[in-house]
């Protein structure tokens, strides 16, 4: 059997764009991206404010995009979308994040997930939870028909998944608003977005960043690691499995990985991926997943002993609650303290360096 591609390549500041051009050639992008064709650039909104490592980084965006239109990509075929949740909102994270001067810069239009028209989509594949949460059915963006999709994550644990990468970068796109429903079943979710993906798009590839890592209580209340690497390849389950590794953890013990494998889905088995480019395989960060307060209290609702309070604090009309919640102390309580002392923390590295110098554009 063939093995998987993924490629690696180790990154710095002075040269991060060249660095893009390169992990995608690696990754032989070519063989799967084709420049006379639609290409939808799923960016990642974890946060409406900036945190490292938290959300599409501005200079892996630019790097793809730059790389891209000197491949022979037109900026109209370039459309970059990302979609809100209860608790962020696309168009001010696209100005906070630094994304919309770079798409300014090379003439591409941000397109938000909720302006544009959604449709219902009856699903071929056997999907293990989705059709359950959403009995009346699942609605997904039109224009994600017939189109292929490059993911712009970041290498960063997750307190619901244990990693996030190129998989669940798809949750924020195929998915309305309430997708924070699919929580209490994210593994199977996960390998759920797969089959949708490979049910709408021709191809799917990934790019993600680890120039700044997020260890610990991720996608938002991290610790920030420089860890200096590029990761790319199309094949989203072994991206995903040597993101893992990379960062310490063994991936075929991660529900959503392992199950992708067994079904055939993609493959997290290492000895299965052919990783080219720079040598990694000393590379272990030591990270460890945990969950912030919000997870750890939504996990409670869901699956621990607050469960039968489920019904009715996550899904009546009561659960304005939640969102208000998670912002209270996220925006006004935890980036203030604690967040901002690690964001002062990383400006003092050439990485946060060059972040200021994005946002003085």
């Amino acid at each position: 059997m063939e093995k998987a591609v993924v490629a690696a390549v180790f990154s710095r500041p002075e040269r991060v764009l060249e660095d893009y051009r390169r992990v995608l050639e690696l990754a032989r992008y070519r063989e799967y991206l084709q420049p006379d064709e639609d290409l939808i650039l799923k960016l990642n909104l974890s946060w409406t404010k900036y945190f490292p490592a938290c959300s599409s980084q501005p200079w892996q965006l630019e790097g793809v995009v730059k790389a891209l239109l000197e491949e022979g990509f037109r900026a109209r075929q370039l459309l970059p979308v990302e979609n809100k949740t209860v608790v962020t909102d696309p168009r001010a994270g696209a100005v906070n994040n630094c994304w919309q001067p770079i798409l300014d810069k090379y003439g591409l239009t941000f397109i938000p997930l909720p302006e544009v028209e959604w449709v219902r989509h009856d699903f071929k594949a056997p999907l293990l939870v989705l059709n359950k949460i959403f009995p009346e059915g699942i609605e997904i963006p039109k224009m994600y028909r017939g189109r292929s999709v490059l993911h712009l994550p970041t290498l960063k644990t997750h307190g619901h998944s244990v990693t996030t990468g190129a998989i669940k970068n798809s949750f924020g796109g195929l998915l309305k608003e309430a997708r924070h429903y699919a929580h209490k079943y994210i593994h199977e979710t996960m390998v759920d977005l797969i089959l949708m993906q490979q049910e709408l798009h021709p191809q799917t590839f990934a790019v993600m960043d680890g120039t700044v890592a997020g260890d610990g209580a991720g996608p938002r209340t991290m610790v920030p690691r420089i860890a200096n690497i590029l990761l790319a390849g199309a094949d989203p389950v072994a991206l995903d499995a040597v993101a893992a590794r990379v960062m310490g953890f063994d991936p075929l013990s991660i529900p959503y990985l392992r199950m992708a494998t067994e079904m055939g889905l993609g493959t997290a088995d290492l000895d299965r991926i052919e990783v080219v480019g720079d040598d990694i395989r000393d590379m272990n960060l030591g990270f460890k997943s945990k969950r912030s307060f919000v997870i750890w209290g939504d996990q409670m609702l869901r699956r621990g002993p607050l469960r039968f309070l489920e019904k009715i604090a996550l899904h009546s009309p009561l659960m304005g609650w939640a969102p208000l919640a998670s912002n209270i102390y996220h925006d006004l309580i935890w980036y203030p303290t604690i967040g901002r002392a690690r964001i002062n923390s990383f400006r003092q590295t050439e990485w946060g360096s060059l972040w200021e110098w994005y946002r003085s554009w």
